[in-house]
This record gives structure tokens, C-alpha cells and sequence, in this order.
């Protein structure tokens, strides 16, 4: 009976071993080498797998990046300096990446606002969205801080009047917080973008009166005081075309709000918001030395539609 269990033993471990063994050799045999460009992507990203770039974290994103030719330019917290790298590994040209910041439309905190509802429920910015939120303004800051949360760099922080404040030198443009808000109020803007609406209400003027003292009541004024263009009141709101002026100063002169105005630049970059507010200098000073003679055209214009009809009815 001993001498089969030895027997049994002994044939077990044998088996076993056995077995290892075509393990390893296959293991070895049918190992998929990684490329060592994964490795060497990955350690140049941020390490934050904040999924700015659509993936599931840097080492997904330095994955794709080798293995399935995703586009190089993806990380906004790298920026340049990380983009470059890659390219150079990957052996690509890079065009380079728009820095961006992330600001908050909402200047409707606490002391600005009108409550009409209490709120009971978690308090999250995405349940108290759900339920309406407690503030009259539905297009307001709910104030539970979702984007802070959602900050993967530390860089914003709630205020004592109920709002999210981004430190702009910390902030990389993930756009986490972005898509953490329920409303819509963080935008990511370009560093060199100067002049700012800080609201995001549609609400009809005498409306937006008598719900929040910081909010753009569409009077138009903004509109009628830039000369370049750029300021128009849409939807109730006004908006600034970036693609026009950068730097519509001139806007902000009469907002009776004070919600249109110069943005904080992000520090190291003051000197990009001179260059705007110069170009803005030399464009309204073009279209002012312009208008006389444009009136003159138009004068000239009319005679010449008046002498028409007298013709047609000759």
C-alpha cells in the first residue's frame, strides 16, 4: 500500500512537472513582445489618467499611441513640451498643442443670487441638477463643487460666496471639470482669449433682474460699444467672437452687470493679453479712421438710388 502511494506521488509530481515545463516553453515561445516605445511614452506623460485624451489612462493612451496610431497631440496636461517627445519616439511631426485654461461662467454665488427651493439631497452638483438645485437661475452654479472634485491637479477650490475658483497656474486643461458640471458653466478657454462673459444664462432680461445682480440681462450695450464686431447678444446672452477680436476692450465699458470683462491672464502670459489689447488698439483705430469715408459712401450711394428712381419715373 506504501508502495503505491510512492508510486502515485512521484507520478503525480512528474506529471506536474512536466506540465510547468510546456508552460514556460510555450509562455516563452508565444509571448507577444511589447515595443519599448509603450514604456518610454508612458513615463514621459503626466501620470494623471485624468482621460483628457479619450482614454482610459496614460498607459492606454501610450498603448494606442504605438499600437494603434492614435493621434500624438491628445494630452492637453503635457502640453508642447510632452507632445514634442513623443513625436521625436514616434518619429512624427508635431504642430503643437493651443495651451488652454478652464474658467467658470457664473459670477451668481450666494450674495448675487435669489433662492426659491431648498434642497435636501445629496449634495452633489449632479443630484441637485436633477431635483432643479435651490437658486431661481437654472443656468447658475449649483455650488457643490463637482469640479473640484473632479480636478485631478488640485487646482480649483470652492469660495466662501459658493463658487468654483481655478488656479490658473496649476490648471493643465484637462477639461475634467468641464464634464463633471451638470450645467455647462466650465468652458475651457485659450490663454491669450482676453475679455470674457461671465454668465451663461439665456433668461430674459427683466427676469435675469430680478433673479441675480451678476447677470447678463442682454441690454446690448457691450454690443453697440465694440466697434470691431466681435460682442453680440445671442440667445439672451452675450458672446464674443474669438475668431474676430480676442480683445473686444471696448465692450466692457457700460455693462450695467459688470459680467462682461478683462479675464485674470494665467501667470507667465500677461504679456500675451498686451498683444490682444494692442491688436484690438490697431483694429478699432482702422475702423474709426474709416467710417467717415464710408459715411460719404453711403451719402453718395443714395443720391445715386434717388436719381434712379427719378429716371424710372421719367
Amino acid at each position: 500500500m506504501l508502495t503505491g502511494l510512492i508510486i502515485s506521488t512521484v507520478s503525480m509530481a512528474g506529471i506536474g512537472f512536466i506540465l510547468s515545463l510546456i508552460l514556460v516553453i510555450a509562455d516563452k515561445k508565444l509571448a507577444v513582445k511589447e515595443d519599448p516605445r509603450v514604456e518610454e511614452i508612458e513615463e514621459i506623460l503626466p501620470g494623471a489618467n485624468c482621460g483628457a485624451c479619450g482614454y482610459a489612462g496614460c498607459a492606454a493612451y501610450a498603448s494606442a499611441i504605438v499600437q494603434s496610431n492614435a493621434p500624438v497631440d491628445l494630452c492637453k496636461p503635457g502640453g508642447n513640451s510632452v507632445l514634442e517627445k513623443i513625436s521625436e519616439i514616434m518619429g512624427v511631426e508635431s504642430k503643437g498643442v493651443e495651451p488652454k485654461v478652464a474658467r467658470v461662467f457664473c459670477s451668481g454665488g450666494i450674495k448675487e443670487t435669489v433662492k426659491d427651493k431648498v434642497y435636501n439631497g445629496v449634495k452633489t452638483c449632479a443630484a441637485a441638477d436633477i431635483a432643479g438645485g435651490e437658486k431661481a437661475c437654472m443656468y447658475s452654479c449649483l455650488g457643490y463643487g463637482d469640479c473640484v472634485e473632479a480636478c485631478p491637479f488640485d487646482a480649483m477650490y470652492m469660495n466662501d460666496n459658493g463658487l468654483p475658483v481655478v488656479i490658473l497656474e496649476k490648471c493643465t486643461g484637462c477639461g475634467e471639470c468641464v464634464r463633471a458640471c451638470p450645467r455647462g458653466i466650465m468652458q475651457l478657454t485659450a490663454y491669450d482669449e482676453v475679455v470674457h462673459v461671465f454668465c451663461s444664462s439665456k433668461d430674459k432680461g427683466p427676469v435675469t433682474r430680478k433673479i441675480c445682480t451678476a447677470g447678463c440681462i442682454a441690454c446690448k450695450l457691450c454690443e453697440k460699444d465694440d466697434p470691431t464686431g466681435a460682442v453680440k447678444v445671442i440667445d439672451n446672452l452675450a458672446r464674443v467672437d474669438y475668431s474676430i477680436n480676442k480683445a473686444p476692450v471696448d465692450s466692457i465699458k457700460r455693462c450695467p452687470t459688470k459680467v462682461i470683462r478683462i479675464a485674470d491672464p494665467v501667470p507667465g502670459y500677461e504679456n500675451l493679453f498686451e498683444e490682444m489689447i494692442e491688436q484690438n488698439r490697431k483694429m478699432v483705430e482702422k475702423i474709426k479712421s474709416s467710417q467717415p469715408e464710408k459715411e460719404g459712401l453711403k451719402k453718395a450711394d443714395k443720391k445715386i438710388e434717388v436719381k434712379n428712381k427719378k429716371d424710372e419715373n421719367i
